[in-house]
């Protein structure tokens, strides 16, 4: 059952304790307002002014867990404090680990101040949760799929478009990765996981993953360098620094370019292309390996081989 006063009380307090930089948006010169306004939350959550009012002020219709999902992601909430709001809203708590789509709130606050590079936070299956403009301007928007086409090597093996945006000589390599990354998460997470149905999906639909699969190859990581095929700037040779949230599984991805490059020049026109919907745009998202693109775990210095 709904606690309309303890749910009204608990969202005033935590919109009231974030600052607009905690959350990535723009302070401004005449801000009285103690925390955010109620549109910048409904905004960050994706909902309208008019029905965060409301829920505010205790009233309106009842909140799906859809709805309580967006709003605990929008509030940068802890794991508990997620867990919390869904009670108050009359909801059972989401499941937590590997399957979990809320970012944890430290993961949120580096990703928003990456506004100006192409960077995407990725479940383990290479969902992307999260983009920034210039990745969206990269690769095209990776948030808009459902289903199994969600997850990045489901398309790269699925729909051919999908490899346009990358250089097809560097083609066998990745679908070699995908397999071996698909291998080591299936057999983490165990039979009947949802990367385990996803293995089960591909084997009926793509010959290649099949005979790639059967191969047993384990531990086949990317270039240390990324070659992008943009329709407007042309081909970008980028790095990947990875950082990530071991318990949620998600990685944050950042791609740099070598200051002084070609590519990095081209990843600067990128902001003046636009974030524009590219047919079959992807990101690599060193999805299932543990690539050689960057670190694991809570550090951005390179390692070693």
């Amino acid at each position: 059952m709904i606690d309309r006063a303890g749910l009204a009380e608990f969202l005033r307090r935590r919109r009231e304790s974030l600052q607009p930089e905690d959350v990535g948006v723009p302070r401004g010169r005449r801000r009285r307002t103690a925390g955010l306004r109620r549109e910048e939350v409904a905004a960050l959550c994706h909902i309208s002014a008019d029905y965060y009012s409301r829920l505010e002020q205790g009233r309106g219709p009842l909140p799906s867990d859809r709805l309580i999902a967006a709003i605990a992601q929008g509030l940068h909430l802890t794991l508990d404090e997620r867990d919390h709001l869904f009670r108050l809203a009359g909801h059972q708590p989401p499941p937590r680990g590997a399957t979990s789509e809320h970012i944890s709130p430290g993961l949120l606050r580096i990703f928003d101040r990456l506004a100006d590079s192409p960077a995407e936070i990725v479940t383990e299956l290479s969902e992307t949760l999260r983009q920034t403009p210039p990745s969206v301007a990269l690769v095209g928007d990776n948030t808009r799929y459902s289903g199994p086409a969600r997850s990045m090597p489901f398309r790269w093996f699925t729909d051919p478009n999908t490899r346009a945006t990358y250089l097809p000589e560097d083609h066998e390599r990745m679908s070699r990765v995908f397999a071996s990354g698909a291998r080591r998460v299936a057999t983490l997470r165990g039979p009947g996981s949802k990367a385990a149905r996803l293995v089960e999906l591909l084997l009926r639909e793509s010959p290649e993953f099949a005979d790639l699969w059967h191969r047993h190859e384990v531990g086949a990581t990317f270039a240390d360098v990324k070659r992008f095929v943009h329709p407007e700037v042309g081909v970008l040779e980028l790095s990947c620094q990875v950082l990530d949230d071991p318990a949620q599984s998600h990685r944050l991805l950042v791609y740099t370019a070598t200051p002084g490059s070609e590519s990095h020049r081209r990843l600067r026109l990128l902001s003046e292309v636009g974030a524009r919907d590219i047919p079959g745009g992807v990101s690599v998202g060193e999805w299932f390996p543990q690539p050689d693109c960057g670190p694991t775990r809570a550090s951005t210095d390179r390692q070693p081989r």
